[in-house]
């Protein structure tokens, strides 16, 4: 079991920046990424549909053999984690519940913490993540605010453009008012504007990268299961090497060309497939 890979699912290339956080604080350990890119977004879908995508994803990296699951996508992580596990029967990790942990973390001085949250609407709209922060703070003060624009800019590799500061500008002038003392990026784009957004809303703000979060638990999750791999890797581990594998169900050539504008390189290790009901045909 130590030797398995970890599982990684997301709607599309976004979950890319989670992998990143993994493979930094856990470089002994191999990965399989998994972009259902053919029926993303996840957020217009309805509850039994998302559970549906989320498990069939779930299956298809549990028969390739893994010993843990990282759920992506903000979406099947407040929608289908208890689905996913009853159909995989794995560890799994979402990261939602990481994110909201960390912020209440690193707020932990204050009485009353005021913390941000900025996601999607489909993440702002399921309150996951504020119903995240106050099961960890009873005293947390929460305000959400939805950027849905950050997705397509941080795809564009638009990050320090005149235009990506303005938009930032207006999407988060009421979390300015709000005046948060640490702000989570609730979708897994965001950590790719990080610059942009602390510039916007002040230095003195935590930034909160779910997907560094959710790195942290699953250490302390293979830790405490036995699950770690002992072996070190021969070599020095880069960032979508051959011993990470990655596939997508749709527009392969485009998930690569996000993927090195969001990484630096190139998955050595691509396939596109077709997922039905966790099964695969080439």
């Amino acid at each position: 079991m130590n030797k398995l890979p970890i599982g990684i699912f997301d709607s599309g290339v976004g979950g890319l920046t989670v992998y990143r956080a993994l493979h930094d604080r856990l470089p002994n350990e191999r990965f399989i990424y998994l972009g259902d890119t053919a029926r993303v977004p996840y957020g217009t879908k309805s509850l039994a549909t998302v559970e549906r995508y989320a498990i069939e994803n779930s299956q298809f990296l549990a028969s390739l053999g893994i010993k843990a699951l990282v759920v992506a996508c903000n979406t099947a992580s407040a929608l289908a984690l208890p689905a996913i596990r009853k159909a995989v029967g794995l560890d799994v990790v979402g990261v939602i519940g990481p994110g909201g942990r960390k912020a209440v973390h690193l707020t932990k001085d204050h009485d009353r913490p005021k913390i941000g949250v900025i996601a999607t609407e489909a993440t702002v709209a399921s309150n996951a993540y504020v119903e995240a922060i106050r099961r960890a703070s009873a005293t947390a003060e929460v305000f959400q605010s939805a950027c849905p624009l950050f997705v397509p800019l941080a795809e564009e590799g638009w990050t320090a453009e005149t235009e990506t500061f303005s938009i930032a500008n207006k999407y988060l002038g009421q979390i300015n008012a709000f005046a948060p003392d640490a702000l989570v990026l609730g979708c897994t784009h965001y950590p790719i504007l990080s610059q942009v957004i602390q510039q916007t809303v002040g230095e003195n703000v935590k930034l909160i990268d779910s997907g560094e979060a959710t790195a942290e638990e699953v250490e302390t999750l293979l830790i405490n299961k036995g699950l770690s791999n002992r072996d070190n890797v021969a070599g020095t581990r880069e960032l979508c090497d051959d011993l990470d594998h990655f596939y997508v169900t749709d527009a392969a050539e485009r998930f690569a060309r996000v993927a090195e504008r969001f990484l630096g390189a190139k998955p050595s290790k691509l396939e596109a497939i077709e997922i039905y009901g966790g099964d695969q045909l080439k």
